[in-house]
């Protein structure tokens, strides 16, 4: 479960991390300051959950809450006032955690969360792309998937990394991501792999990471991405 923490003071953030930590089934952790960042996080980040605050500056929670895209993730509401439970209900949310709460109460939202996202239909996985079509300056370049090492973005474009060259592309990296299939795997917020690439993992400062390939390159491996990756390489050697 890939869980979005938003709220706008540090401490909440931190506390709701360091209890996520010791859950099970939770593949990668997320933090938003506000609504505004929350929103924009959304498409690459692809929460199953948002534990979301309420008061906040400049976008509420709730508005947070109306504002999410289909399919939308589910929401647990994280706040110190409770008059505000029946607009959240509304807003469908799943759950309603009154500050202070405690790690068993956690752990029940967690519970209910995990039924909802259980009881989802599964989605027919969409047909994965063999070769990507890059144009440039003196036609097109056409770049097969399975030479692509890693990805990174560049402001509205993003770089195909490959052993014959580092192509642009005017694309976001979520929307190539779900293209490629399930071989790709993001492992920072600006930066995704091909699974099949990876050589060894070394181990940063507090959880990050750094991925060398069997190419030669070294690729960023942020701690909110580290077990979700691992889990795939788990999964692709035992097949």
């Amino acid at each position: 479960m890939r869980v979005l923490i938003v709220d706008d003071e540090r401490p909440a953030r931190d506390k709701l991390r360091r209890m996520l930590a010791s859950e099970p089934g939770i593949s990668a952790i997320e933090e938003a300051r506000d609504g505004v960042e929350a929103l924009e996080k959304l498409p690459s980040f692809a929460p199953d959950l948002l534990l979301l605050d309420i008061q906040m500056p400049e976008i509420t929670g709730l508005d947070v809450a109306a504002s999410l895209p289909a399919p939308a993730p589910l929401v647990v509401f994280v706040t110190a006032y409770d008059e505000y439970a029946i607009r959240a209900f509304d807003a469908n949310a799943i759950d309603y955690l009154l500050k202070p709460y405690d790690q068993p109460r956690l752990q029940r939202a967690l519970q209910r969360a995990r039924e909802r996202l259980a009881a989802r239909p599964t989605p027919a996985p969409l047909p994965s792309v063999t070769q990507l079509l890059v144009p440039e300056r003196h036609g097109t370049r056409v770049v097969k998937v399975e030479q692509i090492q890693w990805i990174e973005t560049a402001d509205n474009y993003v770089i195909l990394h490959t052993a014959d060259g580092d192509p642009l592309m005017r694309q976001t990296l979520a929307g190539l991501l779900e293209k490629l299939g399930p071989r790709f795997i993001r492992c920072h917020r600006r930066a995704a792999v091909q699974l099949d690439w990876v050589a060894s993992i070394v181990n940063l400062d507090k959880g990050d990471g750094e991925l060398l390939l069997r190419g030669g390159a070294s690729v960023p491996l942020s701690r909110q991405y580290r077990a979700d990756l691992e889990a795939r390489l788990v999964s692709t050697c035992k097949k």
